[in-house]
């Protein structure tokens, strides 16, 4: 089982690293400003190229500390169409209007020009009509390259699908990992036949996968960490990328190596007894 079988791209061919850098709870304190800039700064280093924020982590704190290290990086060697970089918006600004508001206040923060996918964090009050139509109008302004939407199950999709313009969403972003494998009875099949790829979010279930013992048992024999098998595991599955977060420079370096494990077929095996598939529809995790 290869680490990755196919290139990932989004639905018009914009080639998707499988592997980036969450952020949430980054930017909360400015006692821990310092580490957590250093620690973005290194993850560049290393090699990511994919941040995910949000307007929500840390009311716009996330962003403004990953604009800060961006804005460094790219005033040395790096260009910015290198980067890609996905934001969120609260579904209460994701009005026609207040979308368009929220995203050039994100903007500010992130010191961008545009955002390379910007989501609707989760479904909320304001039609989807009107989101649509809000973030199209960021698209048509070059303020965004495409957008998407956050914890949407597949009835959810369906019906975006329907409004008119709906068919440009690019991508979803939900919580996929070994623990919560309900998307792939009919949320991951659908939009793999769509090439819209699902951005996993805590894919090691918050560092809880990281202190599974029997996932420990199983990575011990490969000398690689439970993390990293989790994670490995994860960005083998076609049509599926990984956002997990970290600000430890160990946790950076050993996701970003995960990336390159190959599984062998016992291996999954093993994992499909320990954290067995769905045999039918369950509800949405969401975290």
């Amino acid at each position: 089982m290869s680490a990755r079988t196919a290139p990932l791209s989004l639905p018009d061919g914009t080639p998707l690293p499988a592997l980036g850098l969450g952020t949430w709870r980054m930017g909360e304190s400015r006692a821990t400003h310092a580490a957590e800039l250093a620690a973005l700064r290194l993850a560049l280093d290393i090699g990511y190229r994919v941040f995910d924020t949000a307007e929500m982590y840390a009311e716009g704190g996330a962003e403004s500390l990953l604009g800060e290290a961006l804005a460094a990086a790219l005033g040395g060697t790096l260009s910015r169409e290198q980067l890609f970089v996905v934001s969120k918006v609260y579904p209460h600004n994701a009005s026609a209007q207040g979308v368009v508001a929220a995203c050039e206040r994100s903007l500010r923060r992130l010191r961008l020009e545009h955002i390379d996918l910007y989501l609707l964090h989760w479904r909320g009050a304001v039609p989807l009509r009107d989101t649509v139509q809000g973030f199209e109008r960021l698209r048509s302004r070059g303020l965004i390259r495409h957008w998407g939407v956050s914890n949407f199950d597949l009835a959810d999709l369906h019906e975006l699908l329907q409004l008119p313009g709906g068919a440009a969403c690019a991508s979803n972003q939900v919580w996929y990992s070994l623990t919560q494998r309900g998307v792939e009875f009919d949320l991951l099949p659908w939009q793999r036949q769509r090439q819209m790829p699902l951005m996993a979010y805590s894919p090691i279930d918050q560092g809880a996968l990281a202190r599974h013992a029997k996932l420990a048992d199983l990575a011990a024999r490969r000398g690689i960490t439970p993390a990293q098998l989790a994670l490995a595991w994860l960005l083998a599955q076609p049509g599926v990328m990984a956002v997990p977060k970290s600000s430890d420079a160990i946790h950076l370096r050993h996701n970003w190596q995960a990336a390159a494990l190959r599984l062998e077929a016992d291996e999954t095996s093993q994992l499909d007894r320990l954290f067995p598939p769905p045999r039918r529809k369950q509800p949405l995790a969401v975290g």
